[in-house]
């Protein structure tokens, strides 16, 4: 225990020193949300792979999906690796960040507001990223606040209370250098961690020749906790594609091609310096995925050797699952678990917190960036008045960040449903709204604002009705759908709807000739 905890508070000082080295950088808004557009490869690379893995991977996807698939899981840290990571930084790294800066656009909202010539797309853009973060939110609270439950003994309220207050004091210090600084301390970690803890858990089971033949022997029909998969197929959990080859594909799916349309994962592409770091950030971002989720993942796919929990509805706690795993580990590779999963945890709440708070900020109660809040007249702006505003735009920022964690904490102490659907929901209808129309705005003229508003409707509209007649639909395949059915939406509407101004999208995409 005075391992775990000694290395707990060693960690958590480093956090919060690092967002007092970084409150100078933060004064202004270019500074506090993008770093001053000039953060290099290794942070960019490490902020965006941090970001994606966090508790709800290593706790909530890899302890359900494991179980579910076996070792055929390891293919949905695979797809993280190649699609979520390598495949997102070769399609939007460089546009993202030339169309940005050549828009002076500093969130995902604020690019169809001015990609799409409408103030309504800003608005409506802003409003939902803000709330479909919030399920995420709780979904990392509630993963990381598990794991230090079996760690420390803590109450799980007392833990979910801890770790937000902490991670809102080095994001208000230091904002997003801050976050992209400690978002490579953490990253280290997972890598050394994630390695550690399979070793120690094949050593446990004999190696990984026999754990391998323990996972075989294992009988796919066994109803276990209201679970089962199909009789008769022995074997299956040591089988490349496990028992639902089309169930771990949704995954994959879900969890790879997410990221391309998530407001915290694409504002990583803002920040960076240039062309250059793009391109050495996209092989160190491609291995650490292929490390830390191909990891994750190979780790849960042998949670079936370990005695499941059961929930008071007599169905398997799949979030318990890894911490059932980890809990036979020395102390010293727990407190490295315990660490792991800060690390993950801290960095994507960070993220999403600096992403919602900006993003109110400044694409709704700042959305007009000509008159700048009414105070002066267009082209009348002295340099005091606009320090003056900057200044106030980062306090409300920070106001709303507090708030933004609020309500993600009252939702993580009285959670509604599994980790993994929680992501699905929040993944589902996020991307589902926003990939299609910000991948295709980068690179076909033709897009046109009404079919950005279908895509919107398509993407949120099939996540909440479906949530809302009790998921017919799995949560995970239903977000999978709704990332997919947004390209032939956005692309069809396209064609019968009016396009934008020939001359002002030519004038756009003069960025790209540069």
């Amino acid at each position: 225990m005075i391992i775990k905890v000694l290395l707990t508070i060693i960690f958590l000082v480093v956090m919060v020193g690092v967002g007092l080295y970084s409150r100078k950088q933060a004064s202004s808004v270019d500074g506090f949300v993008l770093g001053g557009r000039s953060v290099g490869p290794w942070l960019t690379a490490f902020a965006f792979g941090t970001s994606y893995f966090s508790a709800v991977v290593f706790v909530g996807y890899a302890g359900q999906f494991g179980w579910k698939y076996g070792l055929s899981s390891t293919w949905i840290g695979v797809g993280n690796a190649v699609i979520g990571s390598l495949l997102a930084w070769i399609l939007l790294g460089r546009r993202t960040k030339l169309m940005t800066q050549h828009i002076e656009s500093r969130t995902m909202p604020d690019f169809f507001g001015t990609r799409f010539q409408s103030q309504g797309l800003r608005v409506v853009a802003s409003v939902i990223a803000f709330v479909f973060l919030i399920p995420y939110t709780a979904g990392v609270y509630k993963g990381i606040s598990t794991l230090f439950e079996m760690g420390f003994g803590i109450p799980y309220e007392y833990c979910v209370v801890i770790m937000a207050i902490l991670t809102a004091v080095y994001v208000i210090l230091g904002g997003y250098k801050a976050t992209a600084m400690n978002d490579f301390i953490q990253g280290i970690i997972m890598l050394f961690g994630i390695v550690a803890v399979i070793v120690a858990v094949l050593v446990n089971n004999g190696g990984f020749v026999e754990a391998v033949s323990k996972l075989a022997a294992v009988p796919a029909d066994a109803p276990v906790g209201g679970d089962s998969v199909a009789a008769n197929m022995e074997g299956v959990f040591a089988s490349w594609f496990g028992p639902d080859p089309w169930g771990l594909l949704g995954v994959v799916v879900l969890t790879s091609l997410g990221t391309m349309g998530l407001p915290q994962m694409v504002g990583k592409f803002y920040s960076i310096t240039d062309e250059s770091a793009i391109k050495r950030g996209t092989i160190i971002s491609t291995v650490f995925a292929f490390i830390v989720a191909g990891g994750c993942y190979f780790l849960g796919g042998f949670g079936r050797l370990y005695d499941p929990v059961i929930g008071a509805n007599g169905k398997i706690a799949f979030d318990s699952i890894v911490p059932a795993m980890l809990v036979t580990l020395p102390d010293v590779l727990i407190a490295l678990v315990v660490l792991l999963v800060l690390s993950a945890s801290m960095s994507t709440l960070a993220s999403l917190v600096l992403t919602s708070s900006s993003t109110m900020t400044l694409d709704l109660i700042y959305r007009d960036k000509k008159s700048l809040d009414g105070e002066v007249e267009e082209g009348a702006i002295d340099d005091v008045v606009a320090e003056k505003i900057e200044r106030r735009k980062v306090v409300i920022m920070r106001v709303l960040i507090v708030f933004f964690i609020a309500i993600s904490l009252l939702i993580a102490l009285n959670p509604p449903t599994f980790i993994a659907q929680l992501m699905g929901i929040s993944w589902g209808a996020l991307a589902g709204a926003f990939l299609a129309p910000f991948m295709l705005g980068l690179y076909w003229r033709g897009v046109t604002t009404a079919s950005v508003w279908a895509c919107f409707a398509w993407g949120v509209g099939l996540t909440v009705v479906n949530m809302l007649i009790g998921n017919p639909i799995n949560p995970i395949n239903c977000g999978a759908i709704a990332m997919l059915g947004g390209f032939p939406v956005v692309f069809l509407v396209s064609l019968l709807t009016p396009k934008l101004p020939q001359k002002d999208v030519n004038q756009i995409f003069l960025c790209y000739k540069k």
